[in-house]
């Protein structure tokens, strides 16, 4: 199959987001539908089951480079981790150690962890962690893609950060809490799960390139993830390696960012994430949710660990 315009990488299918985002017609993806490799605890529940569980793998060309690659099916379970959706991804990382292709990309489209399999799903997602540390580890470069209509929350949202790293759109969401749980624990006056603009203000790309939390931020089209991605490999820190150092600049990071949300800082959600980037030295911080990427990227320039 072969793509080639410039659609929107949110509305694309996880197989779309693939065929758009590699060299043309060289995926071959291990463990298809074929397979019928579906999950026994759906199954238990009465709920749907899919044929792939939800995650495409395989190997596939990328700017002539072999790469390994998965990637999360939004639209299943709102591509929650399970114990066979998570042991997909985690054999892929091992034979990503056995084989060493030049890097891996992770196509992230995830709530979190799937509750009907609860204890499964989260030790699923510890172990893609290991074995995502272990393949940095080695030297190979780890690669997070953040643009998907379910953004990066939960389990996943921990995994994105244990990658070399991540290339978000400005529709992407990237945090621990998704909305929904943090206004199901703490109240709808702490954080209202409906307003839009306050979701993409604190879980957005844009708010999160701001702080340092991407390598990239890119427009919501499918060429624009390509393009940054082999930015990200032509450069000379793809692999960038856990160390004393890289930690020490990470917890002096995440410092500079507590010290942001001072007692002194608005507490009213309309202005709290403008004052941040006041703080931060954005120009004309109220007009960045109007921005468009190029404008934003072209005013400002973060000066925090930009993973």
């Amino acid at each position: 199959m072969t793509m080639r315009h410039h659609p929107s990488y949110a509305e694309c299918t996880a197989r779309e987001r693939l065929a758009y985002l590699l060299d043309a017609d060289s995926f071959h993806e291990w463990l298809p539908p074929q397979d019928r490799l579906t999950s026994p605890h759906l199954q238990a529940l009465g709920v749907p089951a899919a044929f792939d569980d939800g995650v495409v793998i395989g190997r596939a060309l990328f700017g002539g480079r072999p790469v390994f690659a998965a990637a999360q099916e939004g639209a299943f379970l709102g591509g929650g981790v399970g114990e066979v959706h998570g042991a997909k991804m985690v054999g892929l990382l091992h034979r990503a150690l056995r084989d060493r292709p030049a890097a891996v990309l992770l196509l992230v489209d995830s709530g979190g962890v799937r509750l009907h399999e609860a204890n499964a799903g989260l030790i699923a997602v510890s172990e893609v962690m290991r074995a995502l540390l272990d393949v940095r580890a080695a030297g190979i470069p780890t690669l997070i893609l953040i643009g998907g209509n379910n953004g990066c929350f939960g389990g996943m949202g921990i995994v994105a950060h244990c990658a070399d790293h991540i290339i978000m759109s400005d529709v992407g969401r990237l945090a621990l809490s998704g909305p929904e749980v943090i206004e199901a624990s703490q109240g709808v006056d702490e954080f209202d799960a409906r307003d839009r603009a306050l979701v993409w203000r604190t879980t957005g790309g844009k708010h999160r390139w701001i702080l340092g939390d991407c390598s990239r931020l890119v427009e919501d089209d499918v060429q624009a993830f390509r393009a940054a991605t082999l930015s990200v490999l032509d450069s000379t820190e793809a692999s960038r390696p856990i160390t004393l150092e890289t930690l020490k600049a990470e917890h002096a990071q995440l410092c500079r960012r507590l010290a942001l949300a001072s007692p002194e800082a608005p507490a009213d959600t309309e202005t709290e994430a403008v004052a941040i980037w006041q703080q931060l030295g954005v120009p004309a911080p109220s007009e960045v949710p109007d921005l468009d990427v190029t404008e934003l990227l072209a005013g400002f320039s973060p000066q925090g660990d930009q993973r």
